[in-house]
């Protein structure tokens, strides 16, 4: 598979309906998956925890909302998603977008399996790396 590159949309509880729109105009395979799914009871289990949405003319649009106790900042609402199981050609990614930025969440399995990292590199920019496990 390689490495995919492409946008990573935040929204304040309305991601489903906000991915089902686009759907609507773009077309394409949607995959919505819920923090309760992943394990996460309580208040905003039924919110998006990760939503993908690919189009047949090869767009890749996710999305998730706020998880519980996270911040809305509408303009900070978006981040650049490299992904795929190249391992080491992401954790090259990684390493180099990460000389001089502020790591918000260090590349590290997560719950899903994967290896995940957010950062905001030196630009303001935030990225996300994710290193599908195998």
């Amino acid at each position: 598979m390689g490495s995919i590159l492409n946008p990573y949309v935040s929204f304040d509880g309305n991601a489903r309906e906000a991915m089902e729109f686009y759907r609507s105009v773009l077309g394409g395979e949607l995959e919505l998956n819920t923090f309760g799914e992943s394990g996460i009871p309580g208040p905003g289990s039924d919110q998006i925890m990760h939503a993908s949405l690919k189009s047949e003319a090869g767009f890749t649009l996710m999305a998730s909302d706020m998880p519980p106790g996270m911040e809305y900042k509408p303009g900070q609402n978006i981040s650049i998603s490299l992904s795929g199981d190249d391992a080491d050609q992401l954790r090259g990614y990684w390493n180099g977008l990460g000389d001089g930025a502020n790591v918000t969440m260090p590349l590290e399995k997560q719950m899903w399996g994967d290896e995940f990292g957010a950062l905001v590199d030196k630009f303001g920019i935030n990225w996300m790396v994710n290193i599908t496990s195998s």
